[in-house]
């Protein structure tokens, strides 16, 4: 009901009333009646009804100007709020936090000469960037208006000389510099990029299509049926003596949760033998592991604890040590576990089958699931990663072509394997791929199973996603150049040899960071201030987010973060790429190796299940002792609680330069390009501020 007081009471109620609902803080509009017909009544009408009628109608569209005022008022508000609020988190980031350069324990061997290297050049780009927007800002207020991306020079020169003023004279210098002298070669380089940017993606395309046939076929790896019964057991299968080693180091979040879903594999006890191989230099994570090991030996589980007094070589080293004790020779396959993964009870029964009356048969592989897959948006982003990384790369090879990268975990070796191998070496930082690729080049073959999963835990900080990532792409340069030699003088197929090589080392270990991190990080920004040199639509978005599209296809739920994967992808390319080099000519942080840091978010449950079907004993004589480490663990933790982020300098440099280039793509009206670079640029901005992931302790 309309108020009955001033103005709005006036007359009958005619014209187009307005029923308005009053919202906090802002008001909005709920209904606008049509118009009566005696609104639009002219003539035949008394002069002063019509001007009446018209004075009231403008009064109520005034009101409804000013509640639609009134409510962008109230938005543009909250997003200036917004803005603010953002801008002092990220200057109370920058503020408390550490770069990159900050030594700690995990780098504190590392050369800093050789680790600023890039994040220099990359400073050069960015001011070289700012220095050439600024002076094409001021071009572009004097006239000089170009087209995209062609550049018109007909235009240039059609002024005198002598009429021209002095900063006609310099751009017409750089216009004529950039067409004779910078635009070839850039051209040239982003031609050499977009070859092998077709040629990866074209392996990609098929990669994928095998995965189709694949799962069209419905072709997978079927082990025979058994009709001999164990003894012990009472089960029919195959039960050979196995080993089960869990490599670790000072991860004390984790240990429990992986020993206890070890212990409880379903294999005959008379023929399995776990090794906790605990290369911990913590007295105190050192002693509550040991303390677990002996609670599942008085329940009757096969299980010893080994510790080195010479600690070298890392993994491999740990690994190689282990493989060398007396007992060893009696066991036929070897299974491998890192400390954050926990295998179901069947694991065994499910891998290996696969290896009877399979002889040539050196290696069955688990794909890995992961327990904290949806915990952050860095988390999703791993998932789909690794997600195609199983499903596709490792599954095909294993079908197609019976080889792949061990992953070093959630796999079952053949012993004769690894001996007829050379066993562990401690050479590169990847021993994994290297006892793998040296088994392929003897003649093993290995098998993957993709529906069989293995839980394990992804890392839930950029820092820690980082130094794996490092570790993953500098390891594999480092064994490429030790082992060529090797492949070319292997006795197999030119074949064999050829996707060694090429596919398995160059295209998807080398040209894949080489190309991400060149053309989308520093040729796409560079020919916003060069344009006559050229980056076609389709290398910019179409092609790259098909690519996506095709890389998300094993992880469905994870389509509404495709464009962020895109742009995380890419982001990433400067750390894999920095770490490419680092391997390729032996750098200083080629050999860095740091454990990745685990949370134990997936150890609460599976303990609680684990401990309502087990008995609780503990080793004579030490649970006071046990109970005191853990009050002492719990107060560490207590004072650690205050979280720190990093500044991360290359990222933040590239970011700058980007959002530099994007604002140069808006002179020359360049389209895509702008908003890729916009957002590219974004993306660098929130990783180099550390705003993705959990923050460290």
């Amino acid at each position: 009901m309309a108020p009955s007081f001033g103005w709005w009471a006036k007359g009958s109620l005619k014209g187009t009333p307005v029923v308005v609902k009053m919202e906090n803080p802002n008001w909005s509009m709920e209904e606008l009646q049509a118009p009566s017909e005696d609104d639009f009544l002219v003539a035949n009408t008394p002069t002063g009804t019509s001007e009446k009628a018209r004075g009231k109608n403008a009064k109520q569209l005034t009101w409804v100007l000013l509640l639609k005022a009134h409510r962008a008022a109230g938005c543009l508000t909250s997003i200036i709020s917004t803005l603010i609020a953002l801008g002092s988190a990220i200057r109370g980031r920058v503020a408390s936090g550490r770069t990159d350069a900050d030594n700690d324990n995990g780098s504190a061997n590392e050369n800093r000469s050789v680790k600023t290297r890039l994040y220099n050049c990359i400073k050069v780009f960015l001011w070289l960037s700012l220095l050439l927007l600024s002076f094409e800002i001021a071009a572009y207020f004097k006239g000089w208006h170009f087209g995209a991306p062609k550049l018109q020079l007909q235009s240039i020169f059609t002024a005198p000389f002598g009429v021209r003023d002095f900063f006609d004279s310099l751009y017409s210098r750089w216009v004529m510099i950039r067409v004779e002298y910078l635009a070839p070669p850039l051209q040239f380089l982003a031609s050499f990029c977009i070859i092998l940017f077709l040629i990866q993606s074209l392996d990609r395309l098929i990669l994928c299509l095998g995965c189709f046939l694949i799962r069209f076929k419905r072709i997978k790896p079927i082990p025979k049926q058994f009709s001999v019964a164990d003894l012990e057991s009472g089960e029919n299968g195959f039960f050979p003596m196995v080993l089960v080693q869990i490599p670790m180091c000072n991860e004390k979040e984790v240990y429990q949760q992986s020993i206890a879903a070890v212990c409880n594999l379903d294999w005959p006890k008379s023929k399995i033998l776990i090794q906790v191989l605990d290369d911990s230099d913590d007295p105190t994570t050192q002693l509550l592991i040991k303390e677990e090991v002996y609670k599942w030996q008085e329940q009757g589980v096969p299980i010893v604890y080994r510790h080195r007094v010479i600690r070298d070589g890392y993994k491999a080293g740990n690994l190689k040590s282990a493989m060398s004790c007396s007992y060893v020779k009696d066991y036929e396959f070897v299974v491998i576990f890192d400390a954050d993964f926990q295998p179901n009870p069947d694991f065994l029964k499910r891998t290996v089958p696969h290896f009877k009356d399979n002889e040539d048969v050196g290696l069955v592989q688990a794909r890995w699931s992961f327990v904290n897959k949806d915990e952050n948006l860095l988390t999703r982003l791993q998932n789909i990663n690794l997600s195609f990384h199983f499903e596709v790369e490792q599954q095909v090879n294993g079908v197609f072509i019976n080889f792949f990268g061990f992953n070093g975990t959630a796999g079952v070796w053949r012993i004769k394997a690894l001996e007829d191998s050379g066993g562990w070496l401690e050479r590169t930082t990847v021993e994994d791929m290297d006892i793998a690729v040296r088994a392929h080049l003897r003649g093993w073959k290995f098998v993957f199973l993709n529906d069989v999963e293995c839980q394990c835990e992804l890392p839930e900080s950029y820092e820690a996603y980082r130094k794996q990532q490092h570790r993953w792409h500098s390891g594999p340069m480092q064994l490429f150049r030790l082992c060529l030699p090797d492949i070319i003088r292997a006795k197999i197929s030119i074949w064999k040899k050829f996707n060694m090589i090429f596919l398995f080392f160059l295209l998807r270990k080398l040209i894949l960071p080489f190309y991400s991190f060149t053309l989308f990080c520093i040729i796409l920004p560079m020919t916003m201030f060069v344009p006559e040199a050229e980056l076609p639509a389709w290398v910019v978005c179409y092609i790259p987010a098909t690519m996506s599209f095709l890389n998300i296809l094993p992880a469905p739920k994870s389509f509404p973060f495709i464009v962020p994967y895109l742009l995380f992808e890419n982001t990433m390319s400067v750390t894999k790429f920095n770490a490419m080099i680092s391997g390729l000519f032996q750098l200083g942080s080629a050999y860095e190796w740091v454990v990745t840091k685990k949370s134990g978010r997936s150890s609460e449950g599976d303990l609680v299940s684990l401990v309502e079907k087990q008995p609780k004993h503990q080793h004579g004589g030490s649970e006071p002792n046990l109970d005191e480490l853990k009050t002492e663990i719990e107060q560490e933790q207590k004072a650690l609680k205050k979280k720190h982020n990093r500044i991360y300098t290359k990222e933040l440099a590239l970011a700058f330069l980007l959002l530099t280039a994007s604002a140069r793509s808006l002179l020359s009206a360049q389209g895509i390009h702008f908003y890729f670079l916009l957002f590219q640029g974004i993306s660098f901005l929130l990783v180099g501020l550390d705003l993705i992931g959990e923050q460290v302790l």
